[in-house]
């Protein structure tokens, strides 16, 4: 495993990291199955997990709780996300300041975590969703301050909704944002803009999350794919979302090597960019523990290979369904 300096945090963060959503809050979602994954994913070198209140109202926070206690003598990097008040995903201008994030909400929210986590402090606290209209808001920041002062966060971030990479750049004006995460993929290169070159300029730490596009990118989706009920990617890939999905990644199949997955080609894509901290990759099974942890190796891909999956860039905005 390759490990990246984490922005002004200093951290040594583990390339590939681990996404947690899979593990609470998804059909077929299996807790020993998920402490087996997590125990594989430290085993090999994995150090910094990402998670959310909002997987599984906490029980996905409870999960790494258990496995920061399961390995005492490694540094695990923790990092969870605080919901807004009005649990509604994205962030939409409409949505006021006050009914998402009150100085209350994130106090609770950050205590909450804590106890699910049964930790003192949190590494990485992230707001969920964020809107630009509220970055000049001087109530988040100094309860930002107060969570850093008061020891129970090292560290603040804000995860940035979907296809909307410069919506917080605001708010890292400001100061008080140690790191940003944000979907970058093959497809999802728009951060390469404007964001990812603030955060370079300003020490930032990135974390690149769907690194598969929510799937696609695996090459394991077809036109006919169907997911079983209640799962959120049934609400994700409507017909018009899965059809044209399909066909994208069907036309990078021609540029898979021979010794790879397309899985493996979209990692490592991600990792030829040096101002990626951390990937997190959703791995509920120990195959992929194994597959996507092995593509930490400094190998990356060949230039050519490079610039052409770069032709392959597909600039979305949001919708209805894109959550």
């Amino acid at each position: 495993m390759k490990y990246r300096r984490f922005g002004r945090t200093d951290w040594q963060v583990s390339e590939i990291g681990y996404g947690m959503w899979g593990m609470a809050g998804w059909t077929a979602s299996d807790d020993a199955q998920s402490a087996r994954s997590l125990d594989l994913a430290v085993e090999n070198g994995v150090n910094f997990f990402d998670t959310a209140w909002g997987y599984g109202e906490g029980h996905s926070e409870e999960l790494l709780g258990q496995l920061v206690r399961r390995h005492p003598t490694k540094k695990l990097y923790t990092a969870s996300k605080i919901p807004p008040k009005n649990f509604q995903w994205p962030a939409r201008p409409e949505y006021t300041f006050d009914e998402s994030y009150p100085t209350s909400h994130i106090m609770e929210y950050t205590e909450k975590t804590l106890k699910n986590l049964g930790v003192e402090q949190l590494d990485l606290m992230q707001f969920h969703t964020w809107d630009e209209g509220w970055s000049h808001r001087e109530e988040w920041q100094r309860a930002v301050e107060d969570l850093k002062t008061s020891g129970k966060i090292a560290a603040m971030g804000i995860s940035m909704n979907r296809w909307e990479p410069e919506n917080g750049i605001e708010a890292l004006k400001t100061g008080k944002i140690d790191a940003v995460q944000v979907i970058y993929n093959i497809f999802d290169q728009a951060p390469e803009d404007v964001l990812f070159p603030f955060c370079d300029e300003n020490d930032i730490g990135v974390i690149a999350r769907v690194p598969f596009d929510e799937g696609t990118l695996t090459g394991t989706i077809t036109k006919e794919t169907t997911f079983p009920e209640g799962d959120w990617r049934g609400t994700y890939f409507v017909p018009e979302n899965l059809i044209s999905s399909v066909e994208h990644a069907d036309a990078l199949r021609p540029l898979v090597p021979d010794t790879m997955t397309m899985a493996e080609m979209a990692l490592r894509f991600i990792l030829m960019n040096d101002t990626v901290g951390t990937v997190i990759p959703g791995m509920r099974k120990a195959r992929n523990v194994l597959a996507n942890t092995a593509t930490s190796d400094g190998k990356g891909l060949s230039p050519e290979l490079h610039q052409e999956l770069r032709k392959h860039r597909w600039d979305r905005t949001p919708t209805e369904w894109s959550q």
